[in-house]
């Protein structure tokens, strides 16, 4: 297994893939995902949300549309194009910022932080528990914190051929061809951790939030479904105190 690369690879990813990121099936989801949000969420008209690993803008467009006030930061210029474009398409003010997770500039400034399919948090090894410290950082006091997150018992019980699934490390890592806006192929490296309940939740603490839930998740099939081995993630629902 390759060493994952101790920097944003998905950076190189974001920026070859563009708007054909939005072929994939596990992107479909986003209505029934932001509906699941907001009344996970329930922030008043004109709260701040932040989206950390914002992608191309799926989930901040329509939470924005929703009437709250949404920043999206991400690695990938190419994708922060396409989320303003999206915006300025549904009429809304969304905020984007090219900014690695891991240097958020924010403190203590939003009603809830998000990172929703391997967003942010999931994607940077050993410094996974450094995005949410700074996903804890940006959160003002009561607020919530909210991230999805690959399944390790999922993952587990459902190893995949073109898959390498380091149990130490708690990283699985693949060659997988993806194809570019105008349809070329190309042949990337990608590591994505796995995490287990109760390492969501030793994590959490360990950054400062207060867990309140962990959910077993599907991209879209969001639901408060007690954690299990038939999802293939968990959604970590915690708050700043």
């Amino acid at each position: 297994m390759k060493d994952h690369p101790g920097d944003p690879f998905f950076k190189d990813v974001g920026d070859t893939l563009g708007d054909a990121y939005l072929r994939y099936s596990f992107t479909k989801g986003t209505e029934q995902e932001v509906r699941f949000l907001l009344e996970l969420l329930d922030l008043p008209a004109g709260a701040r949300v932040l989206d950390v690993g914002c992608g191309p803008g799926r989930h901040s467009v329509a939470l924005a549309k929703a009437g709250l006030a949404v920043t999206g930061v991400d690695v990938s210029r190419r994708f922060l194009e396409i989320a303003a474009a999206g915006a300025r398409a549904a009429g809304v003010g969304a905020a984007f910022f090219e900014v690695d997770a891991r240097q958020m500039p924010f403190e203590d400034e939003f009603d809830a932080v998000i990172s929703i399919c391997q967003g942010g948090f999931g994607l940077m090894g050993k410094d996974d528990a450094l995005v949410l410290r700074r996903m804890t950082e940006a959160a003002r006091s009561s607020g919530k914190v909210v991230l999805t997150a690959f399944s390790a018992l999922f993952e587990a019980a459902n190893q995949r051929p073109e898959a390498t699934f380091d149990v130490d490390a708690g990283v699985v890592h693949e060659l997988t061809t993806i194809k570019d806006e105008q349809g070329g192929d190309h042949q990337v490296d990608l590591w994505t951790g796995v995490f287990t309940p109760r390492e969501l939740r030793l994590l959490a603490i360990g950054c400062g939030l207060v867990p309140d839930a962990i959910y077993s998740v599907t991209p879209g099939d969001f639901a408060r479904r007690r954690p299990g081995l038939d999802h293939p993630e968990f959604m970590l629902v915690a708050h700043k105190p």
